[in-house]
């Protein structure tokens, strides 16, 4: 059985696991000090880049130079985060494509970061192991789009690892608890990390785990709690001390050192009053020393509505899996942050069960990914994980119509068909354009890839029949093949993209589907008449070149009356005037239809009798 490890790749902190074979049950591997977890934090300095703790202690140091929270970054463009730059002490360069960090002279990019930690945990499991580690599995937020998953499994390709699964965090999860306790039922999972938010709805049904809906937030998790307690303190800080900094030319938020102070400083306290009621805040100064105390409620109003925002998801993923709150048998959470009480305690009043905390929730998602890289492994014959695309995949069609192949919330690893035509006679080329998200029309969802088709027989408009295939693997990635039925002609992409959607732009994605349903409708509707009329009107026009002699004059001037209303008609905004004109050519044409018919019909039956009086000669 080869080996393979489970990893965590986290925003705050990272773990690899594995399964113990002689007990069957995964296991976190520590550090040389005992110490399961790595902070995701990577120094870069003149001597060589640190991981970890050691990078831990760069970041008053040399805040600049050191980057943490790059999850936040995977897979995402410069524009999606320049509106927090002002929050990160080290600088992000304004390049199209691929965010990349600058740091010590150079520009690295998310993946090569992330790279640096799973190849401390990779280095980690070796030395538990005393062999090499070639393979794992990582995991990562449900709601992550296809460019961060991409990202993700770059940085694990970068680190020296075949990363032979990507499995969605409340997922893996689930898997950590079903090992002793869950057979059978239906589970919601939240999970609030340092830097992202999930929930995942699971129906477990002996040994097999089948996600019903997910959903989430990207950018959501306990650094926001860090931030908005930092900034309060900043405010209190300059109310209290207000001459001394201005003495002191400093700007709390604005100069990288104080602001990593703070950061670090709210950030303990956070931790603190998850345990306790109240705790004593010491921050020194260069002129001053600042002492607050501060009570959980003061911590608990300011993070109250960044708490609410996580129960928007778990009612939409409650809807998409077709149940109500009361339907859900266990609620389990997952990541550090909901340690704090105050999240503890609206969850338990949303699913209206005391949610179930049994497992250390920094440790389960790293356990699940040992328990996946087991089944894989082939230590494991008796679980199967069913896993789900967060967001639809489509085909742009004719008019800009989005075409669902695959609905948003469908089990993979899945694959689904449907067949095209072309809309222009003699078309020997198709492009094909794939698309992510939950509008009506391509405009407003998300441009995955593009490719053409070509090669094709000139043939009539509808002619040509072209076989669109999706196939999503069981990491989410996408392989899109087109492929003409009659002359065999196929071409084929697997999407990779180079960056990926900002979380406000998913989930508008998702809010707009609603928002805009019926006009989306309408609007689809109005282009599905015009095409219609469209076809109509060509085949209408080829029938008058080729058999209006076999028509009287009078049926000729109704049907080019018609054909001309439908014209007229077809540039309007009013699809039942539209689809009505339509109908009315239709049966304008219905005679000249049916004795071209029998046209053709004689034409064939004398051609065939004269081949077989040529035969018999």
């Amino acid at each position: 059985m080869s080996r393979i490890i489970g990893i965590d790749l986290g925003t705050t902190n990272s773990l690899v696991a594995y399964v113990d074979e002689k007990t069957n049950l995964p296991r976190v591997i520590p550090d040389e000090r005992g110490r399961a977890l790595l902070p995701s934090i990577v120094a870069f300095t003149p001597e060589g880049i640190l991981v970890g703790e050691a990078a831990r202690r760069q970041l008053v140091r040399r805040p600049r130079a050191t980057v943490y929270s790059v999850k936040r970054l995977m897979g995402r463009g410069f524009d999606d985060v320049k509106g927090e730059l002002r929050y990160l002490p080290f600088a992000i360069a304004p390049a199209d494509g691929i965010v990349k960090i600058q740091v010590e002279g150079r520009e690295v990019t998310p993946p090569e970061v992330s790279a640096v930690v799973l190849r401390a945990l990779k280095e980690r499991a070796e030395r538990h192991f005393g062999e090499a580690i070639e393979q794992a599995v990582i995991t990562v937020p449900a709601y992550f789009n296809d460019s961060q998953r991409q990202a993700t499994r770059d940085a694990g390709r970068i680190a020296g690892l075949d990363v032979v699964r990507i499995v969605n965090e409340p997922t893996a999860a689930s898997l950590a608890y079903g090992l002793d306790r869950l057979k059978r039922g239906v589970v919601a999972v939240y999970d609030l990390g340092g830097g992202t938010f999930d929930i995942s709805i699971l129906r477990v049904n002996e040994g097999i785990f089948e996600v019903l809906a997910t959903n989430g937030d990207t950018h959501l998790g306990g650094d926001d709690f860090d931030r908005v307690l930092m900034l309060w303190l900043a405010e209190d800080i300059q109310s209290h001390h207000h001459r001394e900094l201005a003495q002191a030319g400093v700007d709390l938020v604005r100069d990288a050192d104080a602001a990593q102070e703070l950061r670090l400083a709210a950030e303990a306290a956070k931790m603190r009053l998850s345990t306790v009621e109240r705790t004593t805040l010491t921050i020194p100064f260069a002129d001053f020393t600042y002492h607050r105390d501060i009570p959980r409620d003061d911590i608990e109003r300011l993070i109250a509505p960044l708490v609410a925002k996580t129960l928007g998801p778990c009612r939409q993923a409650l809807k998409d899996a077709g149940l109500g709150a009361s339907e859900i048998d266990e609620v389990v959470l997952v990541g550090g942050s909901t340690r704090v009480p105050l999240v503890r305690r609206r969850v338990q009043e949303l699913f209206g069960r005391v949610p179930h905390s049994q497992l250390n929730p920094d440790e389960v998602v790293a356990l699940g990914a040992a328990v996946q890289a087991h089944i894989l492994a082939g230590g494991i014959t008796d679980m199967l994980l069913l896993d789900v695309t967060p967001l639809s995949l489509g085909i742009e069609t004719l008019g800009g119509i989005v075409s669902v192949l695959i609905p948003r919330n469908t089990t993979i690893p899945t694959s689904a068909r449907e067949m095209f035509t072309t809309s222009v006679d003699g078309q020997t080329v198709v492009d094909m354009h794939v698309l992510q998200g939950e509008r009506e029309l391509a405009k407003d969802c998300r441009s995955l890839a593009r490719f053409e088709l070509s090669g094709i027989d000139p043939m009539p408009a509808g002619m040509p029949r072209i076989e669109v295939t999706f196939l999503i693997d069981a990491n989410g990635l996408l392989t899109t093949t087109a492929k003409e039925l009659r002359t065999g002609k196929a071409a084929a992409i697997e999407v990779k993209p180079t960056y990926g959607l900002s979380e406000t732009e998913v989930q508008r994605m998702v809010e707009d589907s609603f928002t805009y349903a019926e006009a989306d409708v309408e609007t689809r509707l109005l282009i599905e008449a015009r095409n219609e009329a469209d076809t109509v009107i060509t085949h209408v026009e080829r029938a008058l070149r080729q058999g209006a002699h076999l028509a009287t004059d009078a049926e000729r001037r109704a049907i080019e009356a018609a054909l001309a209303k439908l014209r007229q008609a077809r540039g309007g905004d009013d699809r039942h005037v539209i689809i009505e004109t339509t109908t009315a050519l239709n049966r304008a044409t219905e005679h000249l239809a049916e004795v071209m018919m029998d046209a053709a019909l004689r034409g064939a039956i004398q051609s065939r009798r004269a081949d077989e009086i040529m035969e018999s000669q």
